[in-house]
């Protein structure tokens, strides 16, 4: 496995590898790596020969200083882990190497609409700073398909709108949500929970697939279903953040005419804020 930390040492890996005719899969990441990041490594080598992950703490997409400069780095565990798992190129550039102008000197990549609603309401700039990120890498590693989670579930519609919007020729796949035995959705932020905390995280995917059961029966009475999820929660532990049901193409409010609904739910458990969500088919 090569770890390679300079653009241009990449851009030349890169090129010797295309000038043999190898199609490239690719997971960016920002490392402090789980079971659920080698999911999207195990996806990415089914339909290419050479896997490329990324590992890059994006500085872009914080908006809180506090949490950038505590988001937990482990990048030797990380790649070992990568290793053990067959992943050919592991780049590991700096802020330096990716920013040399500095953020406020740095072009960025946005995408109107889907970035601007629900966690973009909450966290301005950090899916201009996610997109800008990902552009930037794909121009990098050049690959032919480039794996998400759908955990996820704004970032990865977003990726793919870039992609199409952009013309960029890479096929974006979508990875399910990989979970704990108990139903929680794999972060690297249940790290932060406390052993008692990890013993109540269960109960937002919970909650989740109750309301998912609720929207399918009743299409109509969202918000009284919310409240009441809400309210669910709470009584658990929680402190909700926000949940949306929203059209799934769209990402805005569902209509007489959506197919699907997407179920977001943030909610923070201590300090930790922890997200997941579901697709739910209308009748």
């Amino acid at each position: 496995m090569l770890v390679i930390d300079s653009p241009s040492e990449l851009r030349e890996a890169i090129k010797q590898l295309k000038q043999q005719g190898k199609a490239i899969s690719f997971i960016p990441t920002m490392g402090n790596l789980h079971s659920g990041h080698i999911e999207l490594v195990k996806q990415g080598q089914k339909v290419a020969p050479i896997t490329v992950v990324s590992i890059f703490v994006n500085p872009m997409q914080f908006n809180n200083a506090d949490d950038l400069n505590n988001y937990p780095k482990t990048l030797k565990a990380d790649c070992q882990a990568l290793q053990a798992a067959g992943v050919d190129i592991v780049f590991t550039p700096s802020s330096e190497v990716i920013y040399p102008n500095g953020l406020a000197a740095q072009t960025y990549v946005e995408v109107p609409g889907l970035s601007d609603c629900l966690e973009g309401e909450l966290r301005p700039g950090h899916f201009r700073g996610m997109s800008t990120i990902v552009n930037k890498l794909f121009n990098l590693v050049q690959p032919d398909y480039a794996c998400f989670g759908e955990k996820d579930f704004q970032q990865l519609a977003i990726v793919k709108q870039m992609v199409a919007d952009m013309a960029m020729p890479i096929e974006i796949i979508p990875v399910a949500t990989v979970r704990e035995a108990s139903g929680l959705a794999m972060s690297s932020r249940n790290n932060k929970l406390s052993e008692e905390e990890k013993l109540t995280a269960p109960l937002l995917a919970k909650v989740m697939n109750k309301l998912g059961d609720d929207v399918i029966n009743n299409t109509t009475q969202h918000s009284l279903l919310i409240h009441d999820a809400c309210r669910e929660l709470e009584t658990g532990g929680f402190d909700t953040d926000a949940i949306h049901i929203v059209d799934v193409s769209t990402l805005q409010a569902v209509t007489s005419e959506t197919k699907q609904a997407v179920i977001l739910m943030a909610a923070f458990l201590g300090a930790t804020r922890l997200i997941d969500n579901k697709v739910v088919t209308l009748n």
